[in-house]
């Protein structure tokens, strides 16, 4: 898992030394996102249920790992709205309640849990319907949180986004077991695997065009951070580590998953909106720079 996060560190590095040598600007970074929005983050979830075979117990394992993201992510909300509830007009708290739930558990998760889990290629489906169970909420609760206003809700963006796409495609293939060409699957594959670098290389030419003394310096992104990379994912496994309908292996990806950083999606709503578009970015940028060291240590502790 170290070595997974030296590698994501890389990547960041690199797109981080691009920007600062003028070799890609803010420009290359949205023509990025929308490769990986619509074409390589939809081919990694579809690819992670290519790569294990049908069984009756994994595929409820699966829906039952949908059903618990799901409810530890409404159940923190809740809380987080039940004490801040009363700050809200202060757009900060907002995205606290934001950046503190829906992470970056799909380019982000999945390699941290196949680093985990080497000869366990469930734990990638874990991953990817846990992305789906995150953007149910996304454009649900995460889109009113940030704007205030219930008008930006959207239930057609909550199910038709290409992730969730993705997931509806992946799950009959998987379930019925529907032959895929050998090319086709190789596409997939190859696309897929090109998600989290390509990710990563975003985040780091967004790190090279901001300025660094603030990213470091605003007190109040720490305490988003304590919250996302610290207190939910303990949250998120209390939720679950005494439930036996959840295998030990479920358990601990619940674990990893949730310790994931701040999803860039945060800060796209946060910029759709124009509302508190420099702090997101903040969240979003040193809740991954740090989640590189927190993410081990937290797993770590608890297996210890």
């Amino acid at each position: 898992m170290i070595n997974n996060m030296i590698m994501m560190a890389i990547y960041l590095v690199v797109g981080f030394c691009l920007c600062k040598g003028k070799l890609a600007i803010p420009a290359h970074s949205k023509t990025l996102s929308g490769l990986l929005l619509y074409i390589f983050g939809p081919c990694m979830m579809i690819n992670s249920f290519l790569q294990i075979e049908y069984s009756p117990e994994g595929f409820a394992n699966i829906i039952k790992f949908f059903l618990g993201t799901l409810a530890t992510q409404l159940l923190f909300f809740l809380l987080l709205y039940l004490f801040f509830h009363k700050k809200y007009q202060d757009a900060k708290y907002r995205v606290l309640s934001v950046g503190a739930v829906l992470g970056n558990v799909g380019f982000f998760g999945i390699p941290v849990v196949k680093s985990l889990f080497p000869e366990s290629p469930i734990v990638t489906c874990y991953s990817s319907i846990y992305v789906m169970s995150m953007n149910l909420l996304v454009f649900t609760v995460g889109t009113w949180l940030i704007t205030n206003d219930k008008q930006y809700v959207s239930l057609k963006s909550a199910v038709l986004n290409p992730t969730t796409i993705a997931i509806l495609i992946a799950v009959p293939v998987y379930a019925l077991r529907i032959p895929i060409p050998a090319v086709l699957k190789d596409t997939v594959s190859i696309f897929g695997t090109m998600a989290t670098p390509i990710c990563m290389l975003m985040l780091g030419i967004r790190l090279g065009t901001v300025e660094l003394k603030k990213l470091f310096t605003r007190p109040f992104v720490y305490v988003a951070c304590v919250f996302k990379l610290l207190v939910y994912p303990i949250f998120a496994y209390l939720c679950i580590v005494f439930l036996p309908i959840f295998t030990p292996e479920m358990k601990i990806c619940m674990l990893a998953l949730s310790a994931a950083p701040t999803g860039a999606v945060v800060e796209a709503i946060a910029e759709l909106r124009d509302c508190e578009q420099e702090l997101t970015a903040n969240v979003v940028l040193l809740t991954t720079i740090l989640s590189i060291f927190t993410a081990p240590f937290i797993v770590s502790f608890v297996n210890f």
